[in-house]
């Protein structure tokens, strides 16, 4: 249902994927510092739970994520993707629920809108407060669950947007669809959800086509896939420094998402790959998920 029964553990990774990610070897590099550790105990690859992540980014991981986005570069990449599709929605408020270290929200500050910014994890969350005030912007930050986002959050917002690959944090589908849900309510009777995800079709399958990267625009951290089954994605994250992280995510397949996204009561869903309408084969997907209701319309056929 989910995905293939295809199972590529390290060894079996093929080496078109390990191009594409500029990989040279799945060996972990040392940390430079002993503390500078995640916990994942004796079998990392039996990691797989929802809340796990909020171990996995550290203050130290957080303190570096930067270095793996480069904000510029990024920008440049995405160029005005986000904010002219949020126009043409008519957003004004945007509720960030992947904050991270405030790319998204502080752009969006920038370019007018009002914006609500949500993470998990409140290493990353004082993070995106520092880069937001050391670009003089004031940012609203939350510290919420997604799961009860509406516990936390009161109104109502034009947009809701999911970024940064952060919805293959959750594991089980339960916490898809109540994630979901709680997108969904807390938008207005015409707002939209934006996510993003990266291809794991592409990563299952074991092909590859394309080595550039529009949102790990970092030049001095290697990235790449060290496990791959059809129940976890586990990346590995090199820098320049010495220091290693990761993180266990599920590999979400694109048209899982959107049926998920049509069953939680989104009916008109559209698909952009790389920031293109018509892109079969990206890097990253992302879903515009509209809340508008249709009447008498076949949403199967949108």
């Amino acid at each position: 249902m989910l995905c293939s029964r295809r199972i590529c553990g390290p060894a079996a990774i093929s080496s078109a994927v390990k191009s594409e990610f500029g990989m040279t070897s799945t060996k972990s590099h040392p940390s430079a510092n002993p503390d500078d550790a995640q916990r994942f105990g004796e079998t990392p690859e039996s990691v797989r739970e929802t809340d796990h992540y909020q171990q996995e980014y550290i203050e130290q991981f957080a303190d570096r994520w930067d270095r793996l986005i480069d904000w510029q570069a990024r920008e440049e990449a995405e160029g005005d993707f986000f904010v002219k599709l949020l126009r043409e929605h008519g957003a004004k408020s945007v509720l960030d629920v992947a904050t991270g270290t405030g790319f998204h929200s502080v752009r969006l500050l920038r370019e007018g809108f009002e914006v609500v910014s949500v993470d998990g994890s409140p290493n990353m969350l004082a993070r995106a407060f520092k880069n937001a005030r050391s670009r003089d912007l004031l940012m609203r930050t939350v510290h919420a669950d997604w799961r009860f986002l509406n516990r936390d959050i009161h109104g109502e917002y034009d947009a809701v947007i999911c970024l940064g690959n952060s919805f293959t944090h959750l594991f089980r589908e339960r916490d898809r669809r109540k994630a979901l849900a709680e997108y969904y309510a807390v938008l207005k009777h015409n707002g939209v959800l934006i996510l993003d995800h990266r291809n794991y079709d592409r990563l299952l399958e074991g092909t590859s086509t394309s080595g550039k990267s529009n949102v790990y625009c970092g030049k001095d951290v290697e990235v790449g896939p060290e496990h791959v089954d059809d129940g976890l994605a586990r990346f590995r994250y090199a820098f320049s420094d010495g220091s290693t992280y990761h993180l266990n995510m599920f590999p979400l397949r694109h048209g899982y998402v959107r049926r998920l996204m049509r069953e939680v009561g989104f009916q008109r869903i559209t698909t952009y790959g790389d920031y293109q309408r018509g892109h079969d084969d990206p890097d990253f997907y992302v879903h515009v998920a509209e809340k508008e209701y249709l009447f008498d319309t076949d949403v199967t056929a949108i």
